[in-house]
């Protein structure tokens, strides 16, 4: 696979990943930048023997993240406003509305996650990465993955249960 092609299949999943942690699309795009320069500086040096390709880039997509938060060291926000929306993708303002109220209560949900929670949460749904994927990086069992994705599902609907009730 040439580094091009990596690019286009992954690109939107390391953003979506991203984006679960840092919550901020212009920081989601700037670290998401530092990955795939990352990525394509070391490509020359991966071994598909050592693991596969998205377990790698997922790899490198984890340290920018960490990176990112002792750097700002603290947690971002997301308003309605910075819950990005396509131009033209839904001409009924209502409509338009609603999915950005829901992005941002799904944001808020996720946010509301430990650390190790949301950081699997988003490798599993944001990559679509395996569990047994998940363990190799994390260093979990890939049934502890499965349980604290289980968990992690089971409070994200709590909370999203208790904003609906308000």
């Amino acid at each position: 696979m040439t580094f091009t092609e990596l690019y286009d299949r992954f690109f939107s999943k390391v953003y979506n990943y991203v984006l679960y942690h840092v919550r901020l699309p212009a920081e989601s795009d700037d670290v998401t930048g530092r990955i795939f320069e990352s990525a394509l500086n070391s490509y020359g040096t991966y071994d598909p023997a050592r693991s596969p390709v998205q377990a790698w880039l997922f790899t490198i997509a984890r340290n920018a993240v960490i990176d990112w938060a002792r750097a700002r060291n603290r947690r971002g926000e997301v308003s309605l406003e910075d819950a990005a929306e396509r131009a033209g993708a839904d001409p009924r303002p209502e409509a338009v509305f609603e999915r950005k109220e829901e992005a941002g209560l799904l944001l808020d949900a996720v946010g509301a996650l430990d650390d190790r929670s949301r950081d699997i949460i988003a490798l599993k749904f944001s990559s679509g990465l395996t569990n047994r994927d998940i363990a190799l990086m994390t260093g979990l069992g890939e049934s502890n993955v499965g349980i604290v994705i289980y968990r992690a599902v089971k409070k994200m609907q709590a909370f999203l249960e208790g904003k609906k009730k308000l």
